[in-house]
């Protein structure tokens, strides 16, 4: 295994998790988590971040993918404790092993910023979403400072093969309108703990439109 393979397969999954964990991410969690109910599907759910703060009594079955094998047995043990039917699979957003309208609740935490094809995963995403389904989503993206964009455009090749891909320069509500969502914005900020060129915030629900 070379060098660059183990990194991302040892090492970068770790660094995100750690990052995605700081105060001003899990403020945000904290927020919009609990309003999960129902069936729950979470892309990206392998680093379990977000499995401490569902209100389990509103949960009624849990279903997740992600692409790191390494991460999903761990995500499986937590849901299991929680007592949930659980359905959590190795798979990327791109094709979503799920059958159309399955569930009442999506949930994208810091996840479209790093999958090959946004709008494919988005299209996934509203496809398994049940007519009057919500999709959670907190993730990062290009700022609406002119100055900081630019700097965002100038960093992202270097900054993407240390964090998995991850981009900086991707639209968040813009892209969820595109793709047929109605969007109810419960935030937007600057993360306080990081560069503003790595911490635009975006969150709230967005729904069919």
């Amino acid at each position: 295994m070379g060098l660059r393979a183990w990194y991302d397969r040892h090492v970068m999954p770790r660094l995100i998790t750690a990052a995605c964990g700081q105060d001003g991410i899990e403020k945000r969690r904290r927020q919009l988590i609990p309003l999960a109910e129902g069936r729950v599907f979470e892309l990206g759910c392998g680093g379990g971040l977000n499995q401490a703060l569902y209100d389990s009594d509103k949960i009624t079955s849990f279903a997740g993918i992600d692409p790191h094998e390494k991460l999903l047995a761990g995500a499986r043990e937590r849901a299991r404790a929680k007592g949930w039917e659980t359905d959590i699979r190795a798979g990327v957003g791109e094709d979503i092993p799920f059958p159309s309208g399955s569930f009442d609740t999506v949930v994208c935490t810091y996840t479209l910023c790093s999958v090959d094809d946004p709008d494919k995963v988005l299209s996934e995403l509203r496809r398994i979403l049940a007519p009057r389904g919500q999709l959670l989503f907190l993730e990062h993206g290009r700022a609406p400072d002119a100055g900081v964009a630019q700097w965002q455009d100038r960093v992202e090749p270097v900054w993407k093969p240390l964090a998995g891909g991850c981009h900086l320069t991707r639209p968040v509500g813009a892209s969820l309108r595109r793709a047929g969502f109605a969007v109810e914005p419960l935030g937007q900020a600057y993360l306080k703990q990081a560069p503003k060129v790595l911490g635009w915030m975006e969150w709230g629900v967005a729904r069919k439109a």
